[in-house]
């Protein structure tokens, strides 16, 4: 695992930055989807639903990549490529509150469907660059 250097931690914990997510698909082919994202303990966390394409993807052990462009600054960004390191149900559903409260202000996540079950994805960075 690599550290994120200091002076890009504003974007993965201050700043309500979106996060493009990259993941591969079955074919080889590459899938993006802009995400809500926290980091905690040296790992970026996003969350998504059963049946989604990046859920379908990000099975443990998947390699994927986030881009993260500062919100303040179109010119500065930190591009985070790893592996997702665990993948569960277990406190999902928390966690994507947590995400409504960060993004919207709202305590409980807004646009979740009926039946949804959601998934938590932990990724360890592996290799960081950054511009700005």
């Amino acid at each position: 695992m690599v550290e994120i250097p200091e002076k890009f931690k504003d974007l993965l914990v201050q700043k309500k930055a979106f996060a493009h997510l990259a993941t591969v698909m079955p074919d080889g082919s590459p899938q993006v989807t802009p995400v809500w994202f926290d980091y905690v303990n040296g790992r970026v966390r996003v969350n998504s639903a059963r049946g989604r394409v990046k859920t379908r993807n990000m099975t443990e052990g998947a390699r994927v990549a986030l881009s993260i462009l500062d919100p303040d600054n179109a010119y500065r960004y930190i591009q985070i490529r790893g592996r997702v390191v665990r993948v569960t149900e277990d406190g999902a559903e928390a966690h994507i509150d947590g995400l409504a409260h960060k993004y919207l202000g709202k305590d409980k996540y807004p646009f979740g469907q009926p039946g949804d079950v959601r998934v938590l994805f932990e990724i360890e960075p592996a290799k960081i660059n950054t511009m700005g």
